[in-house]
């Protein structure tokens, strides 16, 4: 019998909806990965609701949470680390020496970085000194890389203007140590509005990906949450990249259709879990030149 991997989540929780941990936990759990959740905030609720409440976990508990794992002997049994939002740089700092002993119980394991940092017009508030751990720190340790288009104009200093700028920008992002760069949800100059719209960009190639784009009253959040856990958790089970990158997209757009259907401001992820498993539609990712 073919092993279970195991995945260590370092991000956000909310008690109640789908965001951070809340919205890829049950998702990676469902494609067939064993998830160990450690939850860098607890909130109530996700913050684009406008109050909440809650706590940020103090940074020194991460390393002595991973501690425990060591302790008990199952650090190294542990293929992959995910992380997303941070409550502070020195949460940040603590996942990478994480990380690093992880990879030293492990040398297979891989990291990726969802680098969260924030959307105020949606309520979404991240520290400064966050974003600027993920822009000098974080990038140079991660093997996969997945911003979405803010975070991506964010590391390069300036906005897209053209799918091709997105590329490139992408494309330098590799030089700085991921494997790859998987963007979540482009934005440039000339976009198709009627499209949702993903870039994967690897040492081998660049991969474009179209889905329709879903019309929401309110756009449900987590969805970046959801896409790169799913992402990480087919690689794990054996995917190649460009395979993980067209199941995820397939299996986010299965959940936003019933998402809609629900007329749902959360994510309708139990209602859909049959189908993050067997999406009913594929998108195929059409290779770019370079």
């Amino acid at each position: 019998m073919k092993r279970t991997p195991h995945l260590l989540a370092i991000q956000s929780h909310v008690v109640f909806g789908h965001a951070g941990n809340s919205a890829a936990v049950f998702p990676m759990q469902r494609v067939g990965v064993n998830v160990w959740p450690l939850n860098t905030v607890q909130f109530s609720n996700h913050t684009q609701y406008g109050q909440w409440a809650g706590e940020v976990l103090a940074p020194q508990q991460i390393p002595a949470l991973v501690e425990g794992i060591a302790t008990i002997g199952e650090l190294g049994n542990c293929d992959g680390v995910l992380s997303g939002y941070l409550g502070s740089a020195d949460q940040g700092r603590a996942i990478l020496d994480g990380v690093s002993r992880i990879k030293d119980a492990n040398p297979k394991a891989v990291y990726l970085c969802d680098p969260v940092m924030g959307h105020p017009e949606k309520g979404c508030i991240v520290p400064a000194e966050v974003s600027d751990f993920l822009l000098e720190e974080a990038v140079a340790v991660a093997d996969y890389l997945c911003p979405n288009q803010l975070e991506l104009d964010s590391f390069s200093g300036r906005a897209a203007q053209s799918l091709e700028d997105c590329v490139g920008m992408a494309r330098a992002l590799l030089a700085r140590g991921p494997k790859a760069v998987l963007v979540k949800h482009l934005s440039y100059v000339g976009k198709p509005a009627e499209h949702f719209e993903m870039l994967l960009v690897t040492a081998e190639g660049n991969w474009h990906l179209r889905r329709p784009l879903l019309a929401f009253p309110r756009q449900p959040v987590g969805v970046g949450d959801l896409t790169s856990g799913l992402f990480l958790a087919r690689v794990l089970l054996g995917d190649d990249l460009v395979t993980a990158f067209e199941f995820t997209a397939a299996a986010v757009h299965e959940v936003l259709l019933e998402t809609q259907a629900c007329a749902s401001y959360e994510l309708e992820l139990v209602r859909a879990q049959d189908r993050i498993v067997h999406p009913r539609l594929r998108f195929e990712a059409v290779r770019l030149s370079a």
